[in-house]
């Protein structure tokens, strides 16, 4: 598998582009996600601020973005080690002033980037609902998609030395993420990771002795059709990103859709079971949770695995996302009320594992583990504390929290002025202590 870019023919780059087009749905549908399972009291600041961080992720990304990620066999920075070139960081030209604008791999490879950096932005939403401040979560955007997205970005899918494992080293194909378990998942939910942390629980989510209280989203027929988009979504951008970053044919985007959908119904149906053998009922924002771990999980292999292994891939996604949620909301006590670091981050990173286990059994070459395992540790030892702190760093200057006031009253009033549901009443807080 190259590190350069692949030649598209007129046929595959048609196609790419159709598949692009789609990729925001998958957008709509984690705003979606993040409105249904928040308070209604902050509906549409959640919508609106979905609307300003997909915004501020295409310009931000406009701006440098790109020009840090660059593409494979685009000009880059390199470091010569053990007499091998290895990339650390695009070279493109800021503003994308010196990208051929007319239908090139780089521009398709500028537009995905631009959608999947907005994609990754959203994501931390969901953990900092109901008490994260609009102005902070658009500083946020900019720093995860002007910096921390396109660094690793161009590790992975610009021809940087996560790809370049294979060909200076050769651990099998270099790490390989075809659709962004770790790229777009994992970067966005260890910043969720990250938000959660700073930002800290919300008011009555913890007793005074510690345990949990269920704040219930508001609409779980928001969340519900928000997986259903995401699902067009991210077909679209898995069978898109096989296409730009590892020259799959074209036909290939009906195996890449069939592993996607099984995976992401294997990890539904696995989190609808475990809740219902647990507490009697299935629940549905499990459930939800589950079935966008499963596609988070299924987008680092599905070009390259059977459809048998993505319904493996789901089963684990599933289980994995349903006790995680458990594990950070009662063991860590981070509330994220969107469960974006379970979903995201956990499915993320057992995605990217998943691609060396079913490649390996599916006789793929030797090293690939390793590869894989070095990606993941990039994310978590790199990643991770990159994205702390410089979400620390603003918070020492912009505070990120809302004041105590604005959350009892919601966001939608105290920094929109007006609610999502002004017929309604949807002040109650008979779910939650004070």
């Amino acid at each position: 598998m190259s590190t350069a870019a692949p030649a598209l023919s007129d046929a595959s780059a048609a196609l790419c582009v159709v598949f692009i087009f789609l990729v925001p749905l998958a957008g709509a549908g984690l705003a979606l996600i993040n409105t249904g399972l928040g308070r209604s009291r902050s509906a549409a600041h959640l919508m609106m601020a979905s609307l300003f961080v997909f915004s501020i992720a295409a310009l931000a990304y406009f701006i440098c973005g790109m020009g840090w990620q660059g593409f494979a066999g685009g000009p880059a920075h390199t470091l010569t080690i053990g007499g091998k070139p290895w990339s650390w960081i695009g070279a493109e030209a800021f503003f994308e002033r010196r990208l051929a604008l007319e239908g090139s791999t780089a521009t398709l490879v500028a537009l995905l980037g631009m959608l999947s950096a907005g994609l990754a932005a959203l994501i931390p939403l969901g953990s900092g609902a109901d008490r994260w401040r609009l102005s902070a979560a658009c500083i946020s955007t900019a720093i995860l998609t002007g910096l921390t997205f396109p660094i690793f970005s161009h590790w992975v899918w610009g021809g940087g030395w996560l790809a370049q494992l294979g060909a200076n080293y050769g651990l099998g194909e270099g790490f390989v993420d075809v659709g962004g378990s770790g790229t777009i998942h994992a970067v966005g939910g260890l910043t969720a990771l990250s938000i959660a942390w700073i930002l800290g629980a919300r008011r009555g989510k913890y007793t005074v002795e510690g345990m949990p209280s269920a704040i219930p989203g508001h609409s779980s027929v928001f969340v519900l059709f928000g997986c259903i988009l995401a699902l067009v979504g991210w077909s679209a951008l898995n069978s898109a990103g096989a296409i730009l970053f590892y020259g799959v044919a074209p036909a290939q985007a009906a195996l890449i859709a069939l592993n996607t959908a099984l995976s992401a119904a294997a990890a539904g149906m696995t989190a609808a079971l475990i809740t219902r053998t647990r507490f009697t009922k299935p629940d549905a924002s499990l459930t939800a949770n589950g079935w966008i771990g499963g596609l988070a999980a299924s987008s680092a292999g599905c070009a390259f695995v059977s459809p048998l292994a993505a319904v493996a891939i789901g089963i684990v996604a599933g289980t994995l996302v349903t006790f995680s949620v458990e594990w950070f909301e009662l063991r860590m006590r981070i509330d994220d009320p969107g469960g974006s670091i379970s979903a995201h981050a956990m499915g993320g990173l057992w995605g990217v594992l998943s691609v060396a286990l079913f490649m390996h059994l599916q006789g793929g070459a030797s090293g690939q583990w390793l590869a894989q395992v070095l990606g993941i540790a990039t994310l978590i030892g790199f990643v991770l504390p990159l994205t702390y702190g410089l979400n620390l760093l603003l918070n020492y200057f912009h505070l990120q929290r809302v004041a105590a006031e604005g959350e009892h009253q919601g966001l939608d009033l105290y920094e929109l002025g007006a609610g999502a549901y002004p017929e309604f009443v949807t002040h109650s807080d008979e779910f939650s202590q004070r």
